[in-house]
């Protein structure tokens, strides 16, 4: 039937057919055996606000995503604190969803209380999602960490295979040279194919100083990028760096506070009538007795704070389905802080606002041989790291909040063509051919029957080829 069409009108219904199954096409290999995926190092430098990249020199972080990939803002979940965003980029998940919703907690069920610089170590907290470093251990790997949160509890009785504990003085120095032992193996143990490495800076200093203290802040980020140009070093020299996908991101960015913006709960509510779980910028507390009539009390106390009943917290922030969110929370206004009394500020700089402001935005870059080179995207959501590092380690990932979508143009094998556009495409070759075969005087026994998409690997846009059989009839 095909071969009855005057040979323009094949060629052109050939060129458009291959069009789609080339944009199908355009994400996969060569066809060269791979003899498994590349081993991911995954590094965290707690408090890197996004702009730091703009104003302040970086030439070792500039040099490694030049050679890669840099996602300019990463949006990551609320609270923007350092605990629940850790665990979300190595589970993909919301902080309703993985458990970890702040540095302070309580959990009404256990009737257990969480602290940051306490214990922290029960499994308890982190039992209600899995993290990578495990997920990587069910596919047979060997996993290792140096300090990232909750790397060192053991969550269903397994911790990674090997692990730092938590020790601020142990300098980033010897954290890398561990991870960087362990991704080596040896002849008793094998590579760890995911490593995790977390480091304290530039948190630390934009708490003392404030992100607007532009000496402090730019003395601290060159320690930084110094760390970085000591990571490169570290995997040049023990032949790992360009065998691996280096993943370096954080947490959440810094907001500048003053005393001149204190919200002091004591002028709002006698303390008698509540008990507090956490503080600022996002108070969690308990209504001893009334809870509507202390909500009301302090929704009228300042405005800059909103009040939320549990019910009522807004559906994007992604944080009122846990039972460890509690009664009533309270959220300052960027740069607000608040306290229970006083003229005190506790700091110059803070974090845990609304995820939604740039304030509170970290970063991703990345190299490696997964990755393009000298690509670059305005933002991710932070929870799409995890799906990500799944694919790059060829592991099934577990439930999660995450999408492959939104990160898979950052890889040199895949392809960002999305569903929508590839709807788009396909009704615009319809509206084409349709138009052609109508001037053409063909009959509907004559128009051809054209199959591709069962044939094109659909898999690298999202697609399966069991999800998308196209048959287009003219």
């Amino acid at each position: 039937m095909f071969m009855t069409l005057p040979l323009n009108l094949r060629m052109l219904l050939q060129m458009l057919v291959g069009l789609l199954c080339a944009v199908g096409a355009s994400g996969t290999d060569n066809g060269t055996a791979q003899p498994g995926p590349p081993p991911l190092l995954l590094v965290s430098f707690d408090g890197f606000r996004a702009d730091y990249l703009k104003r302040f020199p970086m030439p070792n972080l500039e040099r490694l995503y030049s050679q890669g990939v840099l996602v300019e803002q990463l949006t990551n979940v609320f609270i923007t604190k350092t605990f629940p965003n850790h665990y979300s980029l190595v589970t993909g998940l919301y902080a309703e969803s993985h458990g970890i919703l702040a540095s302070n907690m309580y959990d009404p069920v256990t009737h257990k209380s969480f602290h940051v610089g306490g214990n922290v170590s029960d499994p308890v907290w982190w039992s209600e999602a899995r993290p990578l470093w495990l997920t990587a251990q069910d596919s047979g790997y060997k996993t290792a960490t140096a300090m990232w949160p909750g790397s060192d509890v053991a969550i269903g009785n397994r911790t990674a295979s090997h692990f730092l504990p938590y020790n601020s003085h142990v300098t980033f120095q010897q954290r890398l040279k561990n991870v960087t032992k362990w991704m080596l193996g040896d002849e008793k143990e094998p590579p760890a194919m995911f490593a995790a490495l977390y480091w304290e800076e530039p948190d630390r200093s934009g708490h003392i100083f404030g992100p607007d203290n532009d000496t402090a802040m730019s003395q601290v980020l060159k320690e930084v990028d110094a760390n970085v140009g000591l990571l490169v070093e570290e995997l040049t020299s023990t032949g790992l760096w360009g065998r691996v996908n280096v993943l370096v991101t954080s947490d959440h960015g810094m907001a500048q506070c003053s005393a001149e913006r204190l919200i002091r709960l004591d002028d709002c509510l006698h303390p008698d009538n509540y008990t507090l779980v956490d503080l600022s910028p996002v108070t969690a507390l308990i209504p001893r007795q009334d809870p509507e009539g202390v909500f009301d009390l302090l929704n009228k106390c300042h405005p800059h704070m909103t009040v939320y009943l549990k019910s009522a917290i807004p559906d994007r922030l992604h944080y009122r389905n846990n039972g460890r969110t509690q009664p009533i929370i309270l959220i300052a206004a960027e740069g607000w802080t608040i306290v229970r009394n006083g003229n005190q500020l506790p700091r110059l700089g803070d974090h845990g606002y609304d995820n939604s402001l740039p304030s509170m935005h970290p970063f991703m870059a990345a190299a490696g041989p997964s990755f393009r080179q000298g690509y670059r995207v305005g933002s991710l959501q932070s929870v799409d790291i995890y799906p990500l590092m799944c694919r790059l380690l060829s592991v099934p990932a577990q439930p999660n909040n995450g999408t492959l979508n939104r990160a898979r143009c950052l890889l040199v094998a895949e392809t960002c063509w999305e569903v929508p556009v590839m709807v788009a495409l396909v009704v615009g070759v319809l509206l084409v051919l349709t138009v052609i075969t109508g001037e053409s005087g063909l009959t509907s026994d004559t128009r051809p029957l054209l199959y591709c998409w069962g044939f094109c690997p659909c898999s690298h846009i999202g697609l399966t080829r069991s999800s998308v059989f196209l048959i287009i009839y003219f």
